[in-house]
Order: structure tokens, then sequence, then C-alpha cells
């Protein structure tokens, strides 16, 4: 199975969202912003309107962090960002070469070990706001900088442009920059969704879709604060439950899962964050 979506920055102008949606295009990830806090000039025009015709959003945030903190208080502009809007699909960190590029030239060297703790950082931030965090990047610079272990633990958002897919561990495969779509001048990203995540995000009582209050700070005063997990091939409940100091039923009853026994690979569920 897989969805037909796109993506857009201001890159792409003003956007008639009807004619893409009338076109066959069943998603859309949005540019919210970069940095610290510079919001993408068309995002709330494109989240607006896709709103207002029923057109399924993500939304993404591009990095120039150089540090966890950066990157953390780039996921909270981001959700500053979003939070007005229905999103059925990820919040996502987009990191890349020219992230990379940016951060060596404020004077920090760039690692591998760098990259995936601003992954980490932006995530787990993205998370403690009850929203469905992603990253996304190319085939080039996963390879070098991030690697298969961040894919077990957040959604992979995955950039090679070839027509043929390759099998990687991904929730979206973006195809090509190079794409054309009714109501769009000039070339588009197109992507393919292989996770049904209207489906996972809403299961999964992210997003605050239901019309909730956003997750409260951190501290006990506070109680429980909860992350997402991934299931994993040969997971059970039983064993997730001990993982995160918690009981089988606990974790049914949070998740709507009705048979403890019949859970499946790649699915996500809400989980007690560790202290």
């Amino acid at each position: 199975m897989s969805i037909k979506g796109l993506d857009v920055s201001r890159f792409q102008g003003e956007v008639d969202w009807e004619r893409v949606k009338a076109a066959g295009y069943r998603f859309a990830m949005l540019r919210a912003g970069y940095g610290d806090s510079t919001v993408d000039e068309q995002f709330r025009r494109n989240a607006s309107e896709c709103n207002r015709i029923g057109l399924p959003i993500g939304a993404y945030w591009f990095c120039y962090a150089a540090t966890t903190e950066n990157a953390a208080k780039e996921a909270d502009s981001c959700i500053r960002t979003v939070s007005g809007y229905r999103l059925d699909y990820p919040v996502c960190y987009d990191i890349e070469q020219a992230s990379a590029d940016y951060i060596e030239k404020q004077g920090v060297s760039f690692t591998p070990a760098l990259a995936r703790e601003l992954v980490k950082s932006f995530c787990s931030r993205v998370e403690s706001k009850g929203y469905f965090a992603m990253f996304y990047s190319n085939q080039s610079f996963f390879n070098t900088y991030l690697g298969t272990a961040l894919t077990k633990r957040y959604a992979f958002w995955y950039a090679r442009y070839t027509d043929t897919f390759d099998g990687t561990d991904c929730g979206i495969w973006q195809y090509t920059s190079t794409g054309r779509v009714p109501g769009i001048s000039g070339n588009v990203d197109l992507d393919l969704a292989y996770v049904d995540y209207p489906s996972v995000i809403r299961r999964a009582g992210l997003n605050h879709l239901s019309g909730t209050a956003p997750v409260p700070p951190h501290g006990p005063q506070y109680g429980p604060q909860y992350i997402t997990y991934v299931i994993q091939p040969g997971d059970t409940l039983s064993r997730i439950a001990q993982k995160y100091g918690t009981t089988v039923d606990a974790l049914a009853k949070l998740n709507g899962i009705s048979d403890p026994d019949k859970i499946y690979a790649g699915r996500t569920i809400r989980v007690p964050e560790k202290n």
C-alpha cells in the first residue's frame, strides 16, 4: 500500500490546494519554518487551506541547530507554529547537508554523533508536546551521518530520487523533486507514504486530534508523561511493559488494545517516559 502525497514550502508560492486534492493527492507535508524561529511565509496559508478542504497534512522544520539545546528550541518553535492547525501526519525534523554546512560555519565540528543527537533532541521534544515525531534526510546524508538505528525509534522520511524504491526502512519516500502537479507552478517534491499515519496517530492519541490540551511541562506535579514507541519484530506487550515500568493492562488500556497477544511490528504505541 502507498499513499500519494507531496511536500511544499514558500518556493512553490501560492498553491491552489483544491486543484491539488482533485488531482488525487492525499496528503501534504508543509514546511513550517527553519532555525530558531523563522516561520515559512506560506505555511499559515497552506495549513489553513488544507484544513479547510480536508487534505491531511504534516509539517517539517529545517535544522540549523548546532547544539541539542538549540534543536529542542527549534522543536518548540515548530510546535508553536503548527499548534493551531489539524495535523494528521507527523511533525518532522529536516536535517541534511545544508544543515551540516551551516553548523560547520559556526565553528562546530559536525559529526555523525552530533547529527544523531540533534535528531533525538528535536524528536523527543516534539513527543513531549504530544505530537508524532519523524525525521527527514536524503540517502547520502542518512548513510554518512544518521544510520539505521534511528529508524527503529523514530519514523523516517527518506529522499532518494529514482523510479524504483530501494526498500529502505521508512514511512514516507520522497522520490522526485521535479514533479508537476495541477495547482502548483513549477517543480514540486512528490512522496509516497507506506504507513497510514492518520490512523496510527489517531489510535495513539497524538497530535491533539481529540481536542485535548497540549501535554503539560515535565515534573512529578504534572502526572505521568508519555512518548511514542514503535513495536519491533518479536516484541510482546509484556516485554514492553516491563521495559517501561508499567503493566500489560495499563498499556492495553492506554492504547486501546483489545487483545494484548495480537500486536504487530511497525505499530506505534504510547508508553510512559522513563525518568
